[in-house]
């Protein structure tokens, strides 16, 4: 049975949650803007540059999974404090003067942080109130989507101003913001709880996963060495396929795979996998767009800050959606909340594919793409935990944010290979014909998504129905508090 803190400690600790799902998120998302000031700066290429983002999720992939099997145990709070170290000291190598090579380790330690958001709805569900834990836990997957729109901005100003590595100190500073946070604020979990780490399936699963997001990142690899890419994309597949064999063998495994069967589980993890390549996919052409300079008969030529503030409505309106999807769900089943967004989110394609002759447009859509994407994460955690114990939430909302980082991964890189073959020879930037194709592409995915979601709301049963059990409930079969 879990323990209701007092109200004082509860006040700190829904702040303390968001905050620390925010920073994690923000911090992973520094990467992104940083990039070419990366490349000048330690005078390496734009592709060894791009690791730094890539090195970061691909470790923020491999890290969910184990922390979120670690965060089911007794142990949760000494996890989230040691994650929160780890992230700490690697922010601190990316701010002192150390070789590229610590930069990319650091970088890969402040990606270990990003494991730390399925812990967070955690402790929501097991130390708060059922009606108050339901909306944390939806504003907690919501802030950990909007966290890159609060860092690119910022970044990118400081790095105008004072370099790469003032921006990679604002990393540093908030991540020991959190980590205090976190100390005077994370309960230890509640009694009777056991959790043992998978370690053999923890490394064929990161194996994997490697390859995965190297392939995604690497997009001239399927161009120039087409063959290469195929065998080890056949490798990446046998190497996923062997770990859900062992996982479905193994007494204690790194994720409960016999659980993912679950019709509504099954149906939100493919919905969010299709649905993150295509709401990655329309954040990188609009920022991409954006900063490509009029010399190539399109374009806005914008800084990377001024760029930045391109993501301000897609933060904004993804925490407004956030807020207001708890209240709808009390009238709306959350598969249809997911098709909805879907269709929202595939609203924001068909704007920037039909207007972006100017700013403004820009803004609309990923103010439009930012609802969408906020109300679909809002109301992603209903779906599965409305079907899961208490004490497997972090294990399976960490399995499902895998499934995202996957989904963005492979968004990017569509992303990349559609204007990739949109760009004439001798050209640098692709056609601006390009850019419509690729949003041809994203109508597709979340057209997919759309579909997947209202299948899942046809499929589910009244005892699996939020409306029945209400996310935090115990399910069926489970004893009540």
């Amino acid at each position: 049975m879990s323990t209701t803190p007092e109200r004082s400690e509860a006040r700190l600790l829904v702040p303390s949650l968001m905050f620390i799902a925010l920073v994690v998120a923000a911090v992973a998302s520094l990467g992104t803007p940083l990039i070419t000031s990366v490349a000048t700066t330690f005078h390496v290429s734009l592709d060894s540059a791009q690791w730094t983002l890539t090195i970061a999720l691909l470790s923020g992939a491999v890290a969910t999974p184990v922390l979120g099997r670690l965060g089911a145990g007794p142990h949760r709070r000494a996890t989230i404090l040691a994650t929160l170290a780890v992230v700490v000291a690697g922010s601190a190598l990316t701010v002192l003067p150390l070789p590229f090579a610590w930069l990319l380790v650091g970088r890969a330690a402040q990606g270990v942080g990003l494991g730390l958001t399925a812990l967070m709805m955690g402790v929501a569900r097991d130390h708060l109130p059922e009606g108050r834990s339901a909306a944390t836990i939806a504003l907690i997957s919501v802030v950990s989507i909007i966290g890159a729109g609060v860092g690119y901005p910022l970044a990118g100003l400081l790095a105008e101003f004072g370099g790469v590595r003032a921006a990679y100190g604002l990393g540093l500073f908030v991540t020991a913001v959190a980590f205090l946070a976190a100390w005077r604020s994370m309960p230890v979990a509640p009694e009777g709880r056991s959790a043992r780490v998978d370690v053999a399936g923890a490394l064929v699963l990161a194996g994997g996963l490697f390859l995965v997001l190297f392939l995604a990142s690497e997009t001239s690899l399927w161009s120039h060495h087409l063959a290469v890419a195929v065998v080890l994309a056949f490798v990446a597949v046998l190497l996923l396929c062997i770990w859900t064999a062992s996982e479905l063998r193994s007494k204690t495994p790194l994720v409960d795979v016999r659980a993912m069967r679950h019709p509504a589980v099954a149906g939100a993890n493919i919905a969010m996998f299709v649905g993150g390549i295509g709401m990655y996919l329309l954040l990188t052409l609009i920022t991409r767009y954006a900063q490509t300079p009029h010399s190539a008969g399109y374009g806005f030529g914008l800084t990377t800050f001024v760029a930045g503030l391109v993501l301000v409505p897609f933060s904004v309106l993804g925490f407004v959606a956030g807020k207001l999807t708890p209240r709808v769900r009390e009238r709306i089943d959350a598969p249809l909340l997911l098709a909805g967004s879907a269709v929202v989110v595939g609203g924001g394609f068909v704007l920037f594919a039909a207007a972006r002759s100017n700013l403004a447009e820009l803004f609309v859509a990923m103010g439009v793409l930012g609802f969408g994407v906020g109300s679909f994460s809002a109301a992603m955690p209903g779906v599965i935990l409305a079907v899961t114990p208490k004490s497997e939430t972090s294990s399976a909302m960490s399995f499902n944010y895998v499934v995202r980082s996957v989904g963005y991964s492979l968004g990017s890189a569509i992303g990349g290979l559609v204007l990739a073959a949109g760009t004439d020879t001798g050209h640098l930037f692709p056609n601006d014909g390009a850019y419509t194709t690729a949003a041809l592409v994203g109508i597709a995915a979340m057209a997919i998504t759309t579909m997947t979601s209202l299948a899942l709301a046809r499929q589910r049963s009244p005892e699996t129905n939020p409306t029945a059990v209400p996310t935090g409930a115990p399910s069926q079969g489970r004893s009540s508090r």
